[in-house]
Parts: C-alpha cells; structure tokens; sequence
C-alpha cells in the first residue's frame, strides 16, 4: 500500500492537468457522456438477467407464447412488462458503439493535449539538450512522446472506466444476488446473502493469488518498453548513417551490434512469456471454475425446489457479475502491470524534464548588450564531467568585424561556440549578446525535413522570401544546379554530400543576412579553392555582418581582420 498510493498520486499528477486545461470542459462533457453510456450498459445487463429468469421459466413450464414474446417484443406478467429480446440486444449495441466511439474520441483528444505538452516541455528553455547532455536515465525521449503518451492516455480511460464499470456492476448485483441466495444455515449459524460473501471470498483470493504469480510481470513492462526503443533507436541510427557504414564495410559489426540490442528484447519478452504464462494459467482455471462455481453453491437450493430454473440462471448470472466485478484485478492485471510501468516512464521524463527547466539559468549569463558589438567577459567553461576547458576568457566582436579563432583539437573550440549561443549549461561568466538576428552554423549543418526550400529558409517561413533571393543564394553557394528541386520533399540529408550540406548551410546565411554569424568549422568538409571563394562569397554579400569563425586552414584565416588562439583555457592572439 505504502507503494501504491505514492504511484495512484503520480498518475494522477499526470492527469489533472488535462482535465483542468483549456480543454476541460470539453473532455468533462465527453466523459460524462461516456460514463453514461457505461451505466446504461450496466443498466441493460442487470435487466438481461431478469429476462433470463423469465425466459427459463417460460421454458420450464413449456410457455411457448411467453418464449415468443421474450423473444421478439416483450410479455406481460406478475411482475410487469420484460421487453424482448430482440429490444434489448438493439439498444445494447446502439449504446455500445456510442461508448466506444465516445471513449476513443476522448482518447485521441487527450494524446494530442498531452502530446502537445511533452513535446513543450522538452523544447523549453532547450530541456532536450540538457537532458541528453546530464541525464542517461532518461532513454529514448522519442519513444515516451510518442508511444508511453499513447499507452498511458489508452490504458487510463479503459482502466479507468472498466473500474468504474466493475463498482457499479458490484453495487447493481449485489442487490439482486442477496435478494437471491437467501439465508445459509452453517453450523447451526443462518448467514444471509450466503452467495454474496461466497463470490467476495472466491474474488479476494483470487486477486491475492494473481497479484502474488503476476507482479513480477511490472518491471518486465519497464525493462520491454526500453529495450524496444533502444532497438528501434539502433536501427534508425542506422539508416542515417548507412553512407558511413558502407565505407568501411562494417555491416558485419553493425548486424552484430542490432542483434544484441534484439536479443535484449527477445530475452525479456521471453521472462514476460514466462510469467504470462503462469498468470493465465491462473486466471483461466479461475475464469473456468467461475462458471460453474455458482450453479453448484446454488443447486441445493434448487433440487430443494426453493427456486425454479428461472432463478437458477439468474444467480449464477448474477453471482458471475459480482465475482467478475470483484475480481476486476485479477482479469486486468497484466494490463495494469503494463500501465503502471507507463505511468512510470513518463513520471521519469516529467521529472528530468522540469530539473533541466529549472537549471535552465545555469552556465554563462546571457544580457542584451549594446551597439558596439559582442562582448564575452570573465568567461569559464566546462565538460559535463567538471574539467575546465576556458577559464576567465574575454572576448569582443565589432560590428561588421570578422574574427577567426583556431586552436589544437579538444582545446574547447565547439563548447566556447556553443556557450557563445546560449546552449551551453557547464560554466559561468557573462555573455553579452548585441541587437540583431544571430546565425549559428556547425560543422554538420541542420537540415530539416521537407523541402529543399525550407531547408534554405530555416529557421523562418520559406513564405517569408521571394523565390529569387532563395535561388540567388544557392547559386551564390555553388547549388544552382538544385534551383528546379527546390520544392521537392527528399531525405536531402542524405541526399547531398557532407560538402554540400555546408555549402547549403552558407546559402542559409546568404539568404537570411544575419547581422551576427558564426561558424564552427562550417566549410571544413570544402576543397580549399571552394572554402576560400565562400568566404570571400560571404564578405562580399554580407558586408554588414559580424563574422566570428572557428577554424584552422590558412584560407579561412586571410578572409578575417583578427586572429585569436584559444590555449590553455584562455584567448589571445594568434
């Protein structure tokens, strides 16, 4: 218990906010529907049970005009009019595929809010950087979006109302199935509504029994959930890196390495095999016994001629609603073994999620600085790991000034360009950024899915510019020979070669003008005459822009006016 409550909290937690959100009302009004519609279902199966006491009865005293009637329309008695059959299989399918419809508009309306919010919640203050810098624990954050949110919203409306469904059944039936069963005389004891207490002590040892054989099955969920999307993950990673793998002829090595991360999936889906197997063992010879469990409690009273066949039926149908309600657990529960380990999925990211908002203002300070340029003052940073890379650097760029920094190989060139952007969370000092849209390039450029265009146009609206500016600048890039592919939608990441993608990149900076750009290596993978006629490319058309450069070939460096050197944790001259 002490272990339950907390977690029944946490899926609550996740949620309150959807039912408290802009959406409330209309998920209120679709649920409320919902539930409706489950209790006239629950309504109809008491009444199904009344029907059969009169339908059996009617057979037993060979009735055939009652038989008919039952059948068809209805038939008029002592106790009233039972309609017919044939009505209340109608009305119970009517309202049984409003539910589910109801129920599964629900559901896709809460995984679009609730997808929505993961996928703001990781985009914020860029949480998705942090996370995949900081904290391993948190694995594929693809898969929680987009399958945990799906499994969790599935699992707790079905769950959910199945609960509901099951204490309203237990509340309908127990009325009838005392009224039924009678007083029992044991050991000279008379204990009324015996079937009552025989269906609440068949139930609760039945789901003490299943929670005993079943429950190992919750951290074989857990461990499922991950191991698939780390295969998944391998397997996507992959094809995006299938021109790499080629080359060096390592299909041997990667076919070993998706193996292994299946052969993880396949040995915990065979631990899950093997408790499902001892699960249903259980809950079928349980299912089985409760058919027939409630005629032999209730025969005696039938050979003692206390009840007619009629009466028989209804009891064991009404036995069968309560101990089916009672045992709700027992038939459930590999489903919400599976939803609990869902519920902890998301908890998990939630919770790593909300310390990389909240350490958002962690690492250098960011200011608007003034006109006279970037200015980078007291500046220390670092590895996740604590080893200092730059220690007290100072830094300034003018206005339409061009500077190039080089350095040795792991001297904390790409960490100082990326605490200079603003996304870097490991170190302190002050960053003051100047008026003016700034541009970032690495290496391996960005390329989005979709059209060659809005890869050009990124991060803004390709709407945003003429088709003339866009083919301007690619053919300033050395891309013109792509000008009539510009709206065709291609994986263009692959699609264009490691030079190509820089080149697309300097077509990006071409087009946007930004007034602050900077650049990591971003024509690294160009042939020396092509480096050097971008730059001088990028000077000519961007003569108002501030260039900051990380780079070492001596082309790149003759197109800068200052030469900087980051050594030792600091920058200075070259």
């Amino acid at each position: 218990m002490r272990r339950i409550l907390p977690f029944l909290g946490e899926a609550w937690a996740l949620a309150r906010p959807y039912w408290n959100s802009e959406e409330r009302w209309r998920a209120r009004g679709l649920l409320a529907v919902v539930v409706l519609l489950n209790l006239a279902l629950v309504g109809m199966g008491v009444l199904l049970t009344y029907w059969q006491r009169a339908f059996y009865n009617a057979l037993e005293a060979k009735d055939f005009a009652a038989f008919t009637g039952l059948i068809l329309w209805g038939q008029g008695g002592e106790e009233g009019f039972m309609p017919g059959f044939s009505l209340i299989a109608a009305a119970y399918i009517l309202v049984g595929v409003y539910a589910l419809y109801l129920q599964q508009a629900l559901q896709i309306r809460w995984r679009r809010w609730l997808t929505d919010r993961m996928l703001s919640g990781w985009l914020e203050k860029r949480a998705y950087y942090r996370v995949a810098l900081t904290d391993a624990g948190t694995d594929n954050p693809d898969q929680r979006i987009a399958d945990d949110t799906r499994l969790y919203v599935d699992g707790t409306l079905v769950l959910g109302l199945g609960l509901m469904n099951a204490v309203v059944t237990l509340a309908s039936f127990v009325v009838v199935l005392w009224g039924l069963s009678g007083p029992m005389e044991v050991f000279g004891l008379s204990i009324p509504g015996y079937m009552v207490w025989v269906a609440l002590l068949y139930a609760g040892l039945g789901t003490w029994l299943a929670h005993l054989i079943g429950r190992k099955l919750i951290g074989l969920n857990f461990l499922q959930q991950r191991v698939e999307a780390d295969f998944r993950y391998a397997l996507v990673r992959f094809r995006e890196t299938m021109e790499g793998v080629a080359l060096h002829g390592g299909e041997a090595q990667e076919k070993r390495g998706l193996l292994a991360r299946f052969g993880a999936v396949i040995q915990n889906w065979w631990g899950i095999m093997r408790a499902t197997k001892q699960l249903t063992f259980f809950t079928a010879g349980y299912g089985q016994l409760a058919v027939i469990f409630p005629i032999v409690v209730a025969a005696p009273a039938f050979f003692a001629g206390r009840i007619q066949l009629g009466g028989l039926i209804q009891t064991s149908s009404a036995f069968g609603e309560v101990q089916g309600s009672l045992s709700w657990i027992v038939t459930n529960y590999a489903r919400l073994t599976e939803w609990r380990a869902t519920v902890e999925r998301l908890t998990g990211f939630q919770r790593a999620l909300r310390a990389a908002q909240d350490a958002a203002g962690e690492g250098p300070s960011l200011t608007a600085g003034g006109g006279d340029g970037l200015r980078v003052e007291a500046l220390s940073i670092a590895l996740p790991d604590g080893r200092a890379l730059a220690q007290d650097a100072a830094l300034h760029l003018a206005p339409g000034e061009a500077v190039v920094i080089t350095g040795a190989s792991g001297s904390g060139k790409s960490t100082l360009f990326r605490a200079l952007a603003g996304i870097w969370p490991f170190g302190t000092g002050r960053i003051a950024l100047p008026p003016g849209e700034a541009l970032f390039l690495p290496q391996r450029p960005y390329i989005p899915l979709g059209t060659l265009r809005a890869a050009i146009c990124y991060p803004h609206d390709a709407a945003e510019y003429p088709e003339a500016a866009v083919v301007a600048a690619l053919e300033q890039a050395g891309l013109g020979a792509l000008r009539d592919r510009l709206d065709a939608v291609e994986p263009w990441e692959r699609r264009l070669s490691g030079g190509e993608q820089q080149r697309l990149a300097l077509a990006r900076a071409l087009l946007l003008k930004p007034r602050w750009l900077f650049l990591d290596e971003a024509t690294a993978s160009l042939d020396p005459e092509a480096e050097e006629h971008l730059y001088a490319t990028l000077r000519r058309e961007l003569p108002e822009t501030a260039i900051l450069s990380i780079a070492h070939r001596p082309a790149v460096v003759r197109h800068h006016d200052r030469v900087l050197r980051l050594s030792e944790g600091r920058i200075g001259p070259a």
